[in-house]
């Protein structure tokens, strides 16, 4: 098995000292009531929104949170509401820590995935001949970079091979881990639920190989984190990114990152200023000791707050309820979409999540979705630009993506469905 260099840190593993149980929100905790939560979301009045792996609807506790900020804020002053709310603020870091099963020094609330992901990426030691191992539904921001740190420093970008379901392959995962011959390996880089199709990589297989191996993990949670329990503990990453607009329905312009403590204390952020560090001496500077060197000092404390109520009201109504239904309606909408002639699900995957993708004959994608807009229905596309290798090897161009989640209802479903239906005669 590959062996980490010695300048990196050990291996995650399962906490012991992480609390049994999460802390109850300030909502009461029940079943997911669909009309309640329809209600609650003034954006069902006007729109069926299946767009919630673009952005999401955000409910009204969410709105709330943000206009009573910028109504006091306007009255405070900016930096004097930020001190006199500094509970508030410190609650947002419980709310995610308690999601994700963290700690909350181990949380960046930055403003948004990609930044997140970048912070994270390019904050590894990562040296010449390091390879970095990622798969084939890898988003473009993150190869990008990957291309760019070829370019820069020198290592080797290896693409892990699928398996039959169209998920990364485990076994090919652990071959390449196990090949000293070919070099060390810096990172294993994985999207959880790619942006151009249903399929959820098996996130918790890859931690075990990694945890074995000594190599940190980086998970690209921007589309998972909200429609399903994420749990970094039970994952075994290292590094988490995701989005606050997403799935989580928090505002735009919000994100956060997670860094294992022992891993965190290790990296050098690409970029400090003077909330990440001190100016100790004139030739000297002091990181913070958590996760919050990887923020900077100018944020949108509206949005913090906002992000932390999104987490609260999700956690409310649980997020094994969300997951449930979330899935329950992205397979009926499959099945629906399935017996729409010449339309074509294209999803993959043992497991599957709200996303949704399909194209239908003679017609390209994005003049659906401009026929459902005009319909009062929100989808969105996905290009080969995005996720190339997966889309190329799938001879795809352009998908139509339509993303469920739990405040959607099986009417919605119905007329989208009658829709497309019609956009096809």
């Amino acid at each position: 098995m590959a062996t980490p260099r010695s300048d990196r840190s050990a291996p995650s593993s399962p906490r012991s000292d992480l609390p049994s149980g999460r802390p109850a929100g300030r909502f009461s905790a029940a079943p997911i009531d669909v009309d309640r939560a329809r209600s609650e979301t003034p954006g069902c009045a006007h729109v069926a929104h299946l767009n919630h792996a673009g952005c999401s609807l955000a409910p009204q506790p969410v709105l709330d949170a943000q206009a009573d900020w910028l109504a006091a804020e306007a009255i405070t002053g900016g930096y004097e509401l930020a001190a006199d709310r500094a509970d508030d603020r410190a609650a947002t870091y419980d709310e995610v820590a308690s999601l994700i099963g963290a700690r909350p020094d181990e949380i960046a609330v930055v403003e948004n995935a990609t930044f997140a992901w970048h912070q994270a990426f390019w904050s590894l030691d990562l040296q010449p001949g390091d390879r970095v191992l990622t798969a084939d539904v890898e988003y473009a921001t993150g190869f990008v970079s990957m291309l760019q740190a070829r370019r820069r420093l020198g290592v080797h970008i290896e693409v892990i091979p699928d398996d039959e379901h169209g998920q990364v392959s485990v076994e090919a995962l652990a071959r390449r881990l196990d090949d000293d011959r070919a070099g060390p390996v810096g990172l294993v880089a994985l999207t959880h639920a790619p942006t151009n199709g249903g399929l959820v990589n098996p996130a918790e297989e890859v931690g075990r190989l990694t945890r074995a191996a000594g190599v940190p993990y980086l998970l690209d949670a921007c589309q998972s984190v909200g429609q399903m329990p994420v749990d970094v503990a039970e994952i075994g990453c290292d590094l988490l990114s995701t989005t606050g607009r997403k799935y989580l329905r928090g505002p735009r312009g919000t994100g956060f990152l997670y860094v294992r403590r022992e891993l965190g204390q290790r990296l050098q952020p690409p970029f400090l200023d003077l909330h990440a560090a001190t100016w100790v001496a004139p030739d000297r500077y002091e990181m913070r000791p958590d996760a919050r060197r990887f923020e900077n000092w100018e944020t949108n404390f509206a949005g913090k707050i906002g992000l932390g109520v999104a987490i609260d009201y999700a956690r409310a109504w649980g997020m094994a309820a969300i997951w449930d239904r979330v899935r329950a309606l992205a397979s009926r909408l499959r099945a629906e979409l399935e017996e729409i002639p010449g339309v074509t699900v294209r999803d993959i995957g043992a497991e599957q999540c709200g996303i949704v993708t399909f194209t239908a004959d003679g017609i390209e994608a994005r003049q659906v979705k401009q026929a459902l807009a005009a319909r009062s229905i929100n989808v969105t596309t996905s290009t080969v630009a995005s996720t190339r290798f997966d889309m190329e090897a799938r001879g795809l161009h352009e998908i139509v993506r339509a993303s469920v989640h739990y405040y959607n209802d099986e009417a919605e479903i119905t007329r989208f469905c009658e829709s497309v239906r019609l956009i096809g005669l």
